[in-house]
């Protein structure tokens, strides 16, 4: 075995601190970013340091992001956070120094490359656009965590498996919904994500932070939290053949508990003093307590009833959020030979393949991670208006050699365990193989 198999193709450094943890969790992403990223205890912007000390307090998206990220490169964070230009003209009175070394991550962002100029021309086009539909969103959203509880409720005093089932869809779709608000400021509906025993706060470090921004590499969490039960990025020396094919039977085990085990570890991280244990945490018991509170049902009946419905939601999160957009044969994972232009909005373009079958519905769109690149281009827009974008997409991808590709459900569910026994790596980057089709 090579002793370098984990070295990213987009950073410098090995990310050791973390690999080297047992129980990989966010506090221990961040402290390894930490000591990577040579932000001397600031915030790093590029090749600039940034003292934000002062300013987490009326920071307009909330306290965490910069309480969070202080001592890391934040540049790509920074940018698709910051659709606006007012951000990036304000910052300049923070700025300490320059850093001494240069950034880990490769990818660039620059002003003539292809997510700046992208970037520009949705800042433009956010004038003009029409926002309605994210009032659809909201109500959708809403609609499903009532329904979630009303199900809920029912399942007990019906003493239905049906119920359950339908409980469970929709406790599902209200936590992925969810995840439409929480690249946001702070605010109501992103908590509601909690109530499938996951956290929020986790996830915008484990989502928003690390898989939004390092897409299929040995920085993106949520490959590496998975490892070694699911092993995506392509390797001949660490992958056995019960890895490469045991998914099949291992992985509907790994799906219904999803939800509970993250409980779980940040239960035990806790007792170990990680302080990974938030207050919020209660919102997922509201839940079996509106069941237990208005049914009149034993206690019994009602935590059975909650958990089958919490193990149901898990299942149904995972099969949807791991067959959503990233896994597949054809895709970039790490190893594989990068695009020339390391531009980062590129670089998440060739991470994605879309499903096409839910392209035209807004109820899917939300409940099933839907638009999934133009959604990492641009996190903190609503899903609902970034239907009204893609015209501007096409346009920019077309200039840069981009492209945007499409498949069904099915296809990502079979390529994703395709991508699980793939262990060589794709030798043609993606810019070549757009140019050969374009010929």
């Amino acid at each position: 075995m090579t002793e370098n198999w984990k070295q990213s193709v987009i950073s410098r450094k090995f990310p050791s601190t973390f690999y080297d943890t047992r129980f990989r969790m966010v506090s221990q992403w961040i402290l390894g970013k930490q000591q990577e990223d040579d932000a001397e205890g600031l915030w790093r912007i590029k090749d600039s340091l940034y003292d934000f000390s002062d300013f987490i307090s009326r920071h307009p998206g909330g306290r965490f992001w910069l309480e969070t990220t202080r001592g890391t490169d934040i540049t790509e964070a920074f940018e698709i956070h910051h659709i606006s230009i007012i951000p990036e003209n304000m910052i300049n009175k923070f700025k300490i120094r320059d850093a001494k070394e240069p950034r880990n991550i490769t990818l660039t962002l620059n002003d003539d490359g292809f997510y700046k100029t992208l970037k520009k021309r949705v800042r433009d086009k956010l004038k003009s656009i029409d926002y309605h539909p994210s009032s659809r969103s909201d109500l959708l959203h809403t609609g499903l965590l009532l329904a979630t509880f009303l199900t809920a409720i029912m399942s007990v005093i019906l003493n239905s498996n049906f119920m359950t089932i339908i409980a469970s869809f929709l406790l599902c779709w209200t936590v992925i919904s969810s995840h439409n608000y929480f690249h946001r400021r702070d605010n109501w509906r992103m908590y509601c994500f909690n109530l499938g025993l996951m956290n929020v706060n986790d996830w915008r470090i484990s989502h928003a932070l690390s898989h939004h921004i390092y897409t299929n590499s040995f920085h993106d969490l949520e490959i590496s939290m998975f490892e070694p039960y699911f092993m995506w990025i392509p390797n001949p020396y660490v992958k056995t053949a019960f890895q490469r094919y045991g998914s099949w039977i291992y992985g509907p085990l790994i799906y219904v508990s999803l939800f509970p085990m993250s409980f779980i570890k940040r239960i035990i991280f806790s007792l170990k003093k990680q302080n990974v244990f938030y207050y919020d945490d209660i919102i997922a018991f509201t839940l079996p307590l509106a069941m237990y509170l208005t049914t009149g049902g034993t206690l019994y009946i009602v935590l059975k009833t909650w958990i089958l419905i919490i193990l149901g939601a898990s299942f149904i999160f995972s099969l949807i959020g791991l067959n959503a957009a990233h896994h597949h044969p054809d895709i970039h994972h790490d190893g594989d030979v990068m695009r020339s232009d390391r531009d980062w909005g590129l670089f998440q373009l060739d991470t994605v393949i879309e499903r096409a079958d839910f392209k035209n519905s807004h109820f899917f769109t939300l409940t099933h991670f839907g638009d999934h690149a133009m959604h990492h281009l641009f996190p903190t827009l609503d899903h609902g208006i970034l239907p009204q974008l893609y015209p501007i997409l096409y346009d920019t991808m077309e200039e840069f050699n981009g492209e945007l590709r499409e498949c069904s459900q099915l296809h990502h569910f079979i390529g994703q365990h395709k991508q699980l026994a793939r262990i060589e790596a794709n030798p043609i980057p993606r810019d070549e193989i757009i140019k050969s089709k374009k010929k």
